[in-house]
C-alpha cells in the first residue's frame, strides 16, 4: 500500500524553482489516513449509547469522555506544531497514529469508567500528533493552491468521521464493546501509510518545495490586526464547534428522545450529518481559493443560520435535510480558516495548524461537556433550541480584514 501511494520517484526532493506541482500521491495518502484517524475517533462517540448501558452514564459523564479526548488532542496540539516548526519530525506521524492504536485496543477491554476516559485520552493524543505534522505536509504538496489541498486533507478526516457511526451501527452495536479491537487494525494501516508520507517530508523538507511552501510572505496587516482578525477566528471557531459538538455528541440522543428511534437507527441518522461536513468541506477550500477566504467563512457561519433554527421544528424527514444542509454549510468553513489563519502568521505552519485543530478539539470538548450538564438539568431539546441560535454569530466573520499576499523582503 505504501508503494502505491507514494512511490520511488515521488520521494525524489523537488529542486527547480517555479516548477513545482500539486503531489496528490501525498495529498491522498495524508487524505486516507486522515480518513482512518477520524473514523476510528467517531467510533468512540457513535458508541456513547452503548457505553451509556454498559456503565449506567449520566450525560454529564457522556461530556467528560469527549473532554477527556477532545482535550488530550486541544492541549498537546499547539505544542507539537510549535516545536516541529523549530524542529521538524516527519517520522511522528506513525508514532502518533500509535497511540490511536493503544487507546482501541484498550477501549475493546476497558472494564469501568475511567479505563474508558484513559482509552479516549490515548486516541486524542494520536490526533495531537497527526494533526499539525499532516496539515504541513499538505501545505508543501499543494503548489501553491493551499485551500484545495488543506480540503483534500480535511475531507478525508470528514468521510472517515461519517463511516465511523455506519461501522459502530454495523460492527459494534451487534457484536459488543470487545468488538473495537478489529477497529484498531485501521490504526496499523495508518501507520503504514505514514511511513511512506514520511519518507517524502524527510527528504522534501529542506528543497526548493519546503522553503518555498513555509517561507514568510508579507500579509499587508501590522500586529494589531492579527491580533484583532485572531480574535475574530477564535469566536468563530467557538460558534462552529459548540454548534458541532451538540450534533457530534447528541444528535443520536435528541433523535431517540424526540421521535423513538432505535439506536441503530440513530446512528445512520448521524451518518446523513456527518456526510453533510464531508461535502462541506470538500468544496470550502477550493472555494476561498478563487472567491476569497474572509467570503467563505462568513457567508458559510452564517448561512448555517437559516437550518439550525428550524431543525427543531420539523418531523424526522426534514430534520435529516436540514442536518445535512448545516453540516455542510458550517463545515465549509473550516479549511478557509486554516488557511486564513496560516497566512496570518506566515512561517508558522506547525504552530497555526496545531493552534485550531487543538482548539476545534478543544471547543468541542468543553461544548460535550458543559452541554451534557445542561442537557442533564433540562433536556436535549432544550439544547437544540439554545445552540440553534450559534450559527448567528458568522456575522463578526464581515470585520476580517483582506490581506495582500506579497514575498517578505
Amino acid at each position: 500500500m505504501k508503494s502505491v501511494l507514494v512511490s520511488p520517484s515521488t520521494l525524489r526532493p523537488d529542486t527547480t524553482a517555479g516548477q513545482a506541482k500539486m503531489v496528490y500521491p501525498v495529498l491522498g495518502a495524508i487524505s486516507l489516513t486522515h480518513l482512518l484517524n477520524d473514523m476510528m475517533q467517531s467510533v468512540l462517540l457513535a458508541m456513547y449509547p452503548i457505553l451509556q448501558g454498559n456503565f449506567d452514564l449520566s450525560f454529564a459523564q457522556v461530556g467528560i469522555i469527549t473532554l477527556a479526548f477532545q482535550f488530550s488532542a486541544s492541549l498537546l496540539q499547539p505544542l507539537v506544531g510549535r516545536f516541529t516548526d523549530r524542529h521538524p519530525l516527519p517520522y511522528s506521524l506513525p508514532i502518533g497514529m500509535g497511540f490511536t492504536f493503544c487507546g482501541l485496543v484498550l477501549l475493546s477491554m476497558a472494564w469501568n469508567f475511567p479505563m474508558v476516559v484513559l482509552a479516549a485520552t490515548l486516541v486524542g493524543a494520536g490526533s495531537s500528533v497527526f494533526h499539525p505534522e499532516s496539515s504541513r505536509v499538505a501545505r508543501m504538496a499543494s503548489a501553491g493552491q493551499h485551500g484545495l489541498a488543506q480540503s483534500i486533507f480535511q475531507v478525508g478526516g470528514n468521510i472517515g468521521s461519517s463511516i465511523g457511526p455506519l461501522l459502530a451501527a454495523l460492527l459494534i452495536v451487534p457484536h459488543g464493546q470487545r468488538s473495537v479491537i478489529w477497529v484498531s487494525a485501521a490504526a496499523l494501516i495508518g501507520m503504514l501509510i505514514l511511513y511512506g508520507v514520511s519518507r517524502w517530508y524527510a527528504a522534501n523538507l529542506t528543497s526548493t518545495r519546503g522553503r518555498q511552501s513555509l517561507h514568510k510572505v508579507d500579509n499587508g496587516l501590522n500586529r494589531g490586526q492579527v491580533f484583532g482578525a485572531l480574535s475574530i477566528l477564535l469566536l468563530l471557531i467557538f460558534s462552529k464547534f459548540f454548534y458541532l459538538a451538540s450534533l457530534n455528541s447528541y444528535f443520536t440522543f435528541f433523535l431517540i428522545d424526540r421521535f423513538h428511534v432505535d439506536v441503530q437507527q440513530a446512528q445512520y441518522s448521524l451518518f446523513v450529518f456527518l456526510a453533510g461536513v464531508a461535502t462541506g468541506t470538500l468544496v470550502g477550500g477550493p472555494i476561498g481559493d478563487r472567491i476569497g477566504r474572509k467570503r467563505v467563512i462568513w457567508g458559510s457561519i452564517l448561512g448555517t443560520a437559516p437550518f439550525s433554527l428550524a431543525l427543531p421544528y420539523v418531523n424526522l424527514e426534514w430534520t435529516l435535510i436540514l442536518v445535512f444542509c448545516a453540516g455542510a454549510m458550517i463545515a465549509s468553513a473550516f479549511p478557509a480558516i486554516i488557511v486564513y489563519a496560516q497566512e496570518l502568521m506566515p512561517g508558522k505552519t506547525g504552530t497555526v495548524s496545531g493552534l485550531f485543530f487543538g482548539l476545534a478539539f478543544g471547543m468541542g470538548g468543553i461544548g460535550a461537556a458543559g452541554l451534557g450538564r445542561l442537557a442533564d438539568a433540562t433536556s436535549i431539546a432544550f439544547v437544540y433550541h439554545l445552540c440553534a441560535w450559534l450559527p448567528v454569530l458568522g456575522l463578526v466573520a464581515f470585520f476580517l480584514p483582506d490581506m495582500r499576499q506579497r514575498p517578505a523582503a
